[in-house]
C-alpha cells in the first residue's frame, strides 16, 4: 500500500499538534519536542509537523511512502519517467526513522519524496551530504533539514 506523505514546518509545535489532533481526532502516532506525526488510515496520510529553528513555516515536501522494497522500485521508475532531475539519496536517517529515499522536484520546485522506513532511530536525522553531487541549484539553501535537500536545478520553460 502506498500511502500520501506530507510535512509541514510549523512555529508553535505544542499549538499545532493540538490543532492537529483535534482536526484528526487522535493523538500523533510519534511525538518528539520537535516533531509529531500521525499515521492516518483514512484517508491513508503520513501526516508530519516540525519546529526548527530559523525553518519556514508552511507545506516543506510532499511525497510517497511505500511499504515494500518491490513498491519504491515501481515509485523511482514513475520519479525516472517524470522528467525532472532525481537525487537519489539512498540508505539514510531523517524524521526519526532510517529510511531509502530518492527525490525529485516538481517544475515549480515543490519538492517530492519517495521513500521506505526501514526502521526507528532516536535522532531526527542529519542533512543529505550534497557536496560531492555536481550541478546543484536549489531555491531553497542546502542543508536546511534533513528532509529538504538542494535538488538539481530542473529546466526552464518558456511561458506562452
Amino acid at each position: 500500500m502506498k500511502r500520501f506523505h506530507v510535512h509541514l514546518g510549523v512555529t508553535d509545535l505544542d499549538h499545532s499538534v493540538a490543532f492537529y489532533s483535534g482536526l484528526f481526532g487522535q493523538a500523533p502516532t510519534l511525538a518528539r519536542p520537535d516533531y509529531a506525526k500521525w499515521m492516518l488510515e483514512e484517508p491513508c496520510i503520513n501526516f508530519a509537523i516540525s519546529q526548527k529553528e530559523g525553518a519556514e513555516k508552511g507545506i516543506e515536501h510532499v511525497g510517497i511512502q511505500v511499504e515494500s522494497e518491490e513498491e519504491l522500485a515501481q515509485v523511482y521508475t514513475r520519479l525516472k519517467n517524470a522528467g525532472g532531475p532525481v537525487l537519489e539519496e539512498g540508505a539514510t536517517t531523517c524524521c526519526y526513522a532510517q529510511s531509502q529515499k530518492s527525490w525529485i522536484a516538481d517544475p515549480d520546485g515543490v519538492l517530492w519524496e519517495a521513500f521506505l522506513n526501514t526502521g526507528d532511530s532516536t535522532t531526527y536525522g542529519v542533512d543529505a551530504d550534497l557536496a560531492g553531487l555536481a550541478g546543484l541549484a536549489s531555491d531553497r539553501a542546502a542543508g536546511t533539514a534533513c528532509c529538504a535537500p538542494a535538488m538539481p536545478a530542473a529546466p526552464s520553460k518558456a511561458c506562452c
